[in-house]
């Protein structure tokens, strides 16, 4: 299906992309340094899900259609930034307001549900029309219209990064939530990773809204 030496051309790549620190990597890093490695590795999950929705729409031509669609890509980019906002307020709100009996607890904090970060992961790599606009910019480079079945040709290119990506996130949670698992054990430093948090999630709608779609 692919030639093996663009594949390795395109694995290089790849690699190098994964491990180029970006909006997901800066996600996990947070969401375990506030809530813990299980939080991050969950977020990560939600990730690999967001990330396997833009790689199928990729494959099927409906990305291309809303990069070049400019009310539809701002749809989603306005979504995807009020999402954000919406996170980021909770944090800061947890900062504000502290938590209940935080100078007795010393165990590692899971105050958001599981689906809830998992979902949190998933959402705001779904509705960041910037990975879209990736997608569509890089796989096409590496796939080869001649040798057929050009969306399984996507797909697989897609899991060569998607499924290293999550793993490279998941390792990211497990050392940032290991190296702040003693912070998060004092009562103030437990409100500063909400705050750095909450601001960080605010940021990143910031840069989302920035994106533009394809002329």
């Amino acid at each position: 299906m692919f030639d093996p030496h663009l594949l390795w051309l395109y694995v290089g790549a790849a690699a190098l992309l994964i491990l180029t620190p970006g909006p997901d990597t800066f996600l996990v890093a947070a969401t375990s340094a506030a809530d813990g490695a299980r939080a991050g590795v969950l977020a990560s999950l939600g990730v690999f899900v967001g990330c396997l929705v833009h790689i199928l729409l990729v494959a099927i031509g409906v990305s291309a259609l809303i990069a070049a669609t400019p009310w539809a890509f701002d749809a989603i980019k306005i979504a995807g930034a009020a999402y954000l906002v919406w996170i980021g307020l909770q944090a800061l709100r947890a900062a504000w307001r502290g938590h209940d009996g935080e100078a007795t607890d010393v165990a590692p904090r899971d105050r958001a549900g599981g689906a809830a970060l998992f979902l949190r992961g998933a959402l705001t790599n779904a509705l960041n029309p910037k990975v879209a606009v990736f997608f569509i910019a890089f796989l096409p480079q590496f796939v080869d219209p001649a040798r057929g079945h050009v969306a399984a040709q996507f797909i697989v290119l897609g899991l060569i990064f998607n499924v290293p990506g999550t793993l490279y996130l998941m390792a990211v949670a497990m050392v940032s939530g290991r190296a702040t698992s003693a912070l998060r054990r004092q009562p103030w430093m437990r409100r500063s990773l909400d705050a750095l948090t909450g601001l960080f999630f605010i940021g990143l709608a910031a840069h989302l809204l920035r994106a533009q779609a394809k002329n």
